[in-house]
């Protein structure tokens, strides 16, 4: 009993410290433990966080929701960032897609220590993509039939090629990366990851 008081009364007293904090210093703190987290890690990552842009920065303002108003701002601007393969070509292998698909090497603050080691999507962490895998996140909708249920045309290639480029210039402030903006995957992982999306032959498509 005696034990449990102290740990109620130790716990009210940090908490009461808490409180005490300003904004900015709760800011700070949180930076400064951020950072040192970090200190061994992917500071590119690590950067983009502290540093936000302009689009990360409305974001985090609006942690409940962003107001539709904003929101229309946010896709509209980032719409304009998507560079598409000068080409015209829009899909590449599907094989390799599904290699990208499968790697989350570069999207974790320990992935350091291989500077000619290219990064990876991780797309099963968030999303379904074939029936055969048994273990994929569920943050993101099934992309199982993507292409089988929505078509084949140029015009869906042109959607899932600047989805996954900047999916905010989709949808406002979601939690997927913007890989081709933030130079994540380069223009061939990203067709790559088309391909595996809207190639018939994909296993994504059977």
């Amino acid at each position: 009993m005696k034990a449990t008081i102290l740990f109620i009364a130790g716990a009210t007293i940090l908490a009461g410290c808490a409180t005490q904090l300003s904004e900015s210093e709760r800011q700070m703190r949180a930076e400064r433990m951020f950072k040192e987290g970090f200190s061994k890690g992917n500071q590119e990552m690590a950067a983009r966080v502290v540093q936000q842009d302009e689009t990360q920065a409305l974001c985090s303002k609006y942690p409940r929701g962003v107001p539709e108003a904003i929101a229309s701002k946010i896709e509209k601007s980032q719409q304009a960032t998507i560079r598409y393969p000068a080409s015209g070509n829009l899909m590449g292998d599907w094989r390799e897609g599904e290699k990208i698909a499968q790697d989350g090497w570069g999207l974790r603050f320990t992935d350091t220590g291989q500077p000619n080691r290219t990064n990876g999507g991780n797309c099963y962490a968030c999303h379904q993509l074939a029936p055969q895998e048994l273990s994929y996140g569920t943050l993101g909708p099934s992309l199982y039939q993507f292409g089988k249920v929505r078509g084949y045309g140029l015009e869906i290639q042109k959607y899932a090629y600047g989805k996954v480029y900047n999916a905010e210039a989709y949808s406002a402030c979601t939690g997927m990366p913007r890989f081709g903006h933030n130079g994540i995957l380069t223009e061939q992982q990203i067709k790559d990851v088309v391909a595996l999306l809207m190639d018939p032959a994909s296993p994504v498509n059977q």
